[in-house]
């Protein structure tokens, strides 16, 4: 029996990610160790590189609508991904993690994520193709969200009270004490899960979160499932390495916020408009130049500090 063409890009998928996550376990990840911006930069390269020689497969086979809708998709959803970046900073902060330890959570974090991401697609696809109108609501979802993103204000959380922490520590044990590395240590002689496994935790509930705003903007783009889960898979992907690249630098992008909010509501909009209104090419080019503007005015408009941050001493006075 002979294998088609989607189903050999859906091999060829497998092999490269599977490859580049055990090149990466295998000889990046074995001990625990701060990644260096370097590193950053080198891995969110071999990402995004990987994830375009994937699009020029999948130009050859499905031809170049599928192409372009993965171009676009992936570009969506790695640059939502960049508010969760937010969200990976405040979770370290709170829960104190050596930084050391946040490649090895970030990793498992996104292993986990996924698995979960695969289950939102293929909801959201057996949603679509028995009910069309569900395309609205998630056009609806990505308006309000916009508008929540656009007039969130920054709070002190506490993830100590997160939901899914809550409901492990009352079924399981819990200890405050690192062990090392470890997910898990014993106590007493019994098996007690480490801060580090609670944060996986907060990490993996806010992915299932952010996915729920996010996984719906695809679906404005296309309702091939290949092109929704390959091209949502190399966004969460990279996502590990552009947050060691970025996370020392995130005061630089103030004004990404708002990029993102234009995005959200770009994609929300073209849900409620006729499928063919627009070329795929143009909502590309629209998303691209939405990102670049915004990334350009943070990069002219740069902070000198940011607010609730000691401002920097002023100079000495002559002798």
């Amino acid at each position: 029996m002979t294998l088609s063409s989607e189903a050999w890009l859906w091999v060829g998928f497998g092999v490269l990610v599977l490859g580049a996550l055990s090149v990466d376990l295998g000889l990046f990840q074995r001990k625990a160790h701060v990644v260096s911006p370097k590193q950053a930069a080198i891995w969110t390269t071999v990402w995004v590189l990987l994830a375009l020689v994937f699009a020029g497969a999948v130009w050859k086979v499905k031809g170049e609508t599928p192409a372009v809708q993965f171009i676009t998709g992936y570009l969506v959803e790695y640059t939502l991904s960049v508010d969760n970046l937010f969200v990976f900073i405040v979770i370290f902060s709170y829960f104190g993690v050596p930084r050391e330890y946040e490649s090895r959570i970030l990793m498992w974090g996104i292993l986990g994520a996924l698995v979960m991401r695969a289950l939102f697609v293929l909801a959201g696809s057996a949603l679509v193709s028995r009910f069309h109108w569900v395309l609205y609501v998630f056009g609806a979802i990505l308006i309000l969200t916009g508008i929540k993103l656009l007039v969130k204000k920054e709070e002190a959380a506490d993830l100590g009270r997160n939901a899914v922490v809550r409901l492990f520590k009352r079924f399981f044990r819990a200890t405050d004490a690192l062990d090392g590395p470890r997910f898990f240590t014993r106590v007493d002689g019994r098996l007690a899960a480490t801060p580090l496994f609670i944060v996986v935790l907060v990490v993996e509930s806010s992915d299932i979160m952010f996915a729920v705003d996010s996984v719906p903007a695809i679906f404005s783009i296309t309702q091939d499932t290949f092109v929704i889960y390959t091209s949502n898979v190399f966004a969460i992907l990279g996502l590990r390495s552009l947050y060691f690249l970025l996370a020392r630098l995130m005061n630089l992008f103030r004004f990404l916020k708002y990029g993102l909010v234009v995005i959200l509501w770009f994609v929300g909009v073209k849900m409620f408009l006729p499928k063919d209104f627009l070329a795929d090419w143009v909502s590309l080019a629209v998303i691209g130049a939405v990102l670049a503007i915004s990334v350009a005015i943070s990069l002219l408009f740069r902070e000198t500090h940011r607010h609730g941050d000691p401002a920097p001493p002023p100079p000495a006075p002559p002798p």
